[in-house]
Order: C-alpha cells, then structure tokens, then sequence
C-alpha cells in the first residue's frame, strides 16, 4: 500500500459535529483518538468506526462523533455503517471458498452453453449479440477483466427519463434507465443491470486488459446464488460470517425509515437524482437514489468495523489466529492478475504484501487493510469527500492506520476478539397469567449472559431496541423487572450470569415485553472487559394473560398466605415434576420432587414476603406464588 491515492468530484455538505469518542479506552493508543478526532475536524465527518489488529489480536476498538444525521445518537463501535466497495474482497473470500470446495473453477465459463449461468433464470433468455461474452471465466470477473470499460459511454443524451446525460457505462448510477429500456418494473434489481451490459457491445477481449467494473461483482453474486441456492447475501453469512462469529454483517437498505438496528445514517453531499422507486420526485443519492439492495457484492455490505477486523484475520494467512481458508487459496486470491500489478482477486495488493480495498459511495467512505507485517483494519465513515479537497481526504484516511501504529511503541496485551462467537437461543417463556414470568433459554458460548426485557406496550408493527450493552461495561441486573440497571430506553437488565433460567417479577397483566438474551465474555485475555455478541441475539415477545394462566390449571398452591405449611396438589400427570422455590431475587431457596399428588412444603423458616414456586416437568413450567407471614 503505503498511501492510497483517489479522485472523487463532488460538493461538500457541512454541519456542525461534536467529536465524542466510544468504545474501551486504550491508554497506550490515545494518539490514535487523536489522529482520528483531527481527521474528522479537518473533513468535517460526523461519525467513524475504527478498528484495529496486531498479530490476530484486536487491540483498538473506538467510534467517533454522530451516527445520525441530527447529531443525537453517539457513535458507538457497535453501529454499522455501509461499506461500499469493501464489499468485493468479501465477496472474493466468498467465490474462492467454493472454488476450495470444488463447486466452481477459476476458468470456468459463466455465460452460455456450458456456463455456470447457463440456466439462470433471467440470463437463460439474454439477447447477447458479442459472442465474446462467452469466453468470460470466473477469474476475469474477479481481476476486472471481463471486457467491460465503465469509462467508456454507453447511455443515451439525455439518459432517459433522467433529464440529463450520465457518463460513462455504469449501470448502477441510472437505474430507472436500466427499468425503462429493458421493460423492467421499479425498483431496479442486480440482474436487470447486469443485463443491461450483457447485451451491449464488450469493450475489450475478456481477459486482454483491466477496466474496474462493479457489474462484474455483480455476476460473481449471481454465481455464488446459482451454485449454493441460496442468496449470496445468505451463503455468505451461513458459509463464511456466522462460523466465525459474525452476524452484524447485512446487505443494506435503500430508504433511511428501512434502515437496520443500530446501522448509522449517512450525510451525502447534496447531490439529487430522481427517486429509484419512480415517484418522480427528487431525492438525495444515498436515500432512494441509487440501489443499494441491488449492489449485492459489489458494494451493498454494511458491517460493523470489529467484524470487518474479524474477517480479516480470518484470511490474512498469518498463522497468529486459524484461518477459513487454506494457504493456497489465499495465495492464488491476493496474487497480482496479469493486467494490472495492484490488483488481484477483489483485492489491490502492492509488492509490499499488503492487501486493501477502499469504497466509496454517497454517504459512505471505508477502508479495509491487511499488512505485510501482521496488522489488520479497518475504518468506515458515514460521510465521503468529493470536492477539492478528495485527494488529501483518501490520503489522510490511509495514513491514519500507518501512523497509529508507527506511534504506538507498546500495544496492550489485550485481545478484544476474545468475544461469544455462538449467541444463546431458543428462549421460552411462561408464567402465572399475571405478573411473574419465567424465561429459559439455550446457552451459547459466552463465559456468562445478560438478560434484559423492555416494555413494548403500545409499540405496534415492526420495533428496535435503541439501546445496547456496551463493551467493557459490566450490568447489575434484578428479576423485578425495571429494578435493574436501564441500559437507556427502558431496557432493563433481569439476569447476569452463567445460567440458563430467571424468574421476573413486577409485571403487568396489560402490558406486552420483548426478552433478549446477549452472551458475554469477560477473562484476563481480553483485559477483563465484558464484551457482548449483539448480532442475532436471541430474542421472544410474550403477552401476560389468561392464556398463560390456562397452564397453571393442574398445580393448586394454598393457602396464598402460608406460615407453617404450603399445600401444593399436582395432577396424576405431574407426579415425579420437580419443583424450586425462589425469592424475588431470583435466588434459589429449595428444591424437591413432587413425589405425591398431595404435597406439604415446610415454610415455617422463610422470611416474611413473597415467594414463587417453579414445577417444571418435561418442557411443562408452571409459576405460582404465595406469601409467607
């Protein structure tokens, strides 16, 4: 690499930022907040992501400034951010895993008779009238070497229904075009752009040069969902994200009201096109101009930096941390193509050995860098620069990893990817109809978990939550509900530990909830900071009410107010159950077996107050509660 030089045309739309910083201090990387607080002063950026690894370990995990446009919603290294065109080395990793695993092959064919996309449900029926489209291989897509020039023009004058002329041969940039000259419905999907190309005229002989092409990337999605039979953005998260730990990586949205939980808004540059969707109206580009949904991988990824960090280290081939893909395969992925030096396979490389990729988009700049000399990183803004001042803007964010660590003379011993890579699941609920609710769930691999509930009275439709665990933050959780700590929007914590099972109290029958499990890892390793897996987190609503109280049928507790004895008659079925009695602290104070239909529980030495009794049988629960005076 050393530096990164680009040329981006644009205006710049300024707005007054305050330059928080989040995330677990580093003490020993305080220069790099610095560096990344100047930056974002000099280029006016509202919010950044920044992550950083040495030798497999992650060492730096800060966020700086907003992450909405009003300049409300602290950055936090928990949001995610769209990530442009870092998207193709991930999509990269993705082709050369099912080259690994034997189901394609670098120089197989793609179109036509004998293709790969031979069948394809929309490209079976293409007019292709250059018979050179025949002779792309999956290598040509993956160096930009397909035979498509993007610089070279293409659209009509004016590129109707656009008033004016679009330059070049991108289709992505005039979408309702693409619709409107292929008889196509709006919004624009990836295979109609692709199409648009596939029937045109190719610039150069596939394989004879090098031009930069995004629907290149495109077809490389398509193939990765024709061979799998799933979506790509499903094959990558299921094959590659998800077995290493990451769930936080999506394919985005269009419109900012169907943006993602905790996914950053993006400040563009001014910049108005007509609405994708054909209303007509004009929009800013990074809200309904362009489609995201479309880019799939081209430039359609959001991700959050950590997990971007995480996937590097997976296939830097330094054997610090394992790898998910064999060396060879990452060899034959980052070796330089025969057209152009710096390029590789999704990836530009340098003679150095280092490996990167830059995107850029209306509302979005990124950076994702692996060294030769075992660090990783990566950085995302939700904000690019494209007037005078983009070359220094491109260079200043490369420089920013370089100079941290050239002014870091000793990095912690910390490994902030020592963090749950399986989160809990399958949570199940029942209660007394009224006001206790009993919540089980499955484990996943965290040392310990949090578990916390929010009152969704009157929400209707689809909801988020607003607030998140943070890392290295440490939560003091109590089973009556609103009793623990709010992580700040009425999100209580209920549960912290290594069970699998709480009892919440202090509910109301009137009044719907939604319970989320997040797993957490806290050891000497990762400097003793809790760190949360947030992505996927398991999760239920429940209604309290006469449905629940249906289940307590065949347990009779009494008398509700006991001193010496409690009666508990069960069922003929319920015989053998076992049964717990707790506090409303959620401590366990007994536990027996149900051996008789008829059972006596000694109660004479409880405390005065309130107390609930658990039978469970099988996958039966049943919650009563009574009074010792």
């Amino acid at each position: 690499m050393k530096r990164i030089q680009f040329t981006i045309v644009a205006t710049l739309f300024v707005m007054s930022l305050i330059y928080a910083q989040t995330g677990i201090p580093v003490p020993e990387m305080t220069h790099c907040d610095t560096q990344a607080q100047n930056f974002m002063s000099t280029y006016n950026i509202p919010g950044m992501t920044y992550a950083l690894a040495k030798d497999g370990k992650l060492k730096y995990m800060r966020a700086f400034g907003n992450a909405n446009i009003a300049g409300s919603e602290t950055t936090q290294p928990y949001h995610l951010f769209r990530i442009a065109s870092v998207s193709k080395p991930i999509t990269s990793i993705g082709i050369m895993k099912m080259v690994e695993d034997g189901l394609i092959g670098l120089n197989d064919k793609v179109f036509g008779t004998g293709g790969i996309l031979e069948n394809h449900w929309y490209f079976s029926s293409s007019a292709i009238t250059d018979t050179r489209v025949y002779d792309i291989t999956v290598q040509h897509l993956l160096e930009h070497a397909a035979g498509w020039d993007r610089n070279t023009d293409c659209f009509p004058n004016p590129t109707s229904p656009y008033p004016w002329f679009f330059g070049g041969c991108d289709p992505i940039v005039a979408p309702l075009h693409v619709t409107q000259s292929q008889g196509e419905s709006n919004p624009v999907k990836e295979e109609f752009l692709i199409n648009y190309l596939l029937e045109k005229t190719l610039n150069f002989t596939p394989g004879t040069s090098y031009s930069y092409s995004n629907m290149g990337f495109l077809v490389l999605s398509e193939i990765i969902e024709e061979v799998s039979g799933l979506s790509y953005e499903s094959y990558m998260q299921q094959e590659i994200f998800n077995p290493i730990g990451i769930y936080d990586m999506h394919i985005g949205e269009n419109l900012i009201d169907n943006k993602k939980e905790r996914e950053a808004e993006y400040v563009g540059n001014g910049f108005t096109t007509l609405d994708l969707y054909g209303s007509g109206n004009l929009v800013p580009w990074e809200y309904g101009g362009f489609a995201l949904d479309a880019m799939d991988g081209h430039g359609g990824w959001m991700a959050t930096s950590r997990d971007l960090v995480r996937l590097l280290v997976a296939v830097d081939g330094f054997a610090t941390k394992p790898d998910i893909l064999l060396p060879g395969t990452i060899s034959t992925m980052v070796a330089p193509s025969a057209n152009n030096a710096g390029y590789a396979k999704g990836w530009q490389v340098n003679a150095s050995n280092n490996w990167w990729h830059s995107g850029a988009v209306d509302g979005t700049a990124s950076l994702f860098v692996r060294s030769n000399s075992g660090y990783t990183w990566a950085i995302i803004l939700n904000k690019r620069i494209v007037d005078a001042n983009a070359n220094a803007f491109w260079a200043a964010l490369d420089g920013m990893g370089w100079n941290c660590i050239s002014g870091t003379s000793t990095f912690p011993a910390h490994d902030l990817m020592d963090s749950p890579t399986v989160n809990a699941s399958s949570i199940s609920t029942s209660g007394d109809g009224a006001t206790f609710l009993d919540i089980s769930w499955a484990n996943g691999n965290g040392a310990s978990r949090i578990v916390v509930m929010k009152d969704l009275t009157g929400v209707s439709g689809n909801y988020n939550f607003s607030a998140y665990p943070l890392d290295g933050t440490h939560y003091t959780a109590n089973s009556q509900f609103g009793a623990g700590d709010d992580l700040g929007d009425g999100t209580y914590v209920v549960y912290n530990g290594t069970g699998s099972n709480v009892i919440v109290t202090n509910l109301d029958i009137n009044k719907h909830y939604a319970v989320r499990v997040y797993e957490y890892t806290n050891n000497l390793n990762n400097g003793n900071n809790s760190l949360y897996l947030l992505g996927g987190a398991a999760e239920s609503q429940v209604s309290l009410g006469i449905e629940d109280n249906e289940k307590l049928r065949p347990i009779k507790v009494y008398p509700t107010i006991a001193s010496e004895i409690l009666n508990v008659e069960v069922a003929n079925h319920l015989k053998g159950a076992t049964f717990y009695m707790y506090d409303l602290q959620g401590r366990v104070l007994r536990e027996g077996v149900f051996g008789n239909e008829n059972n006596k529980i000694d109660v004479s030495a409880l405390s005065s107050g309130m107390y609930l009794l658990l039978t469970k049988h099988g996958e039966s629960k049943n919650i009563s509660r009574f009074i010792k005076k």
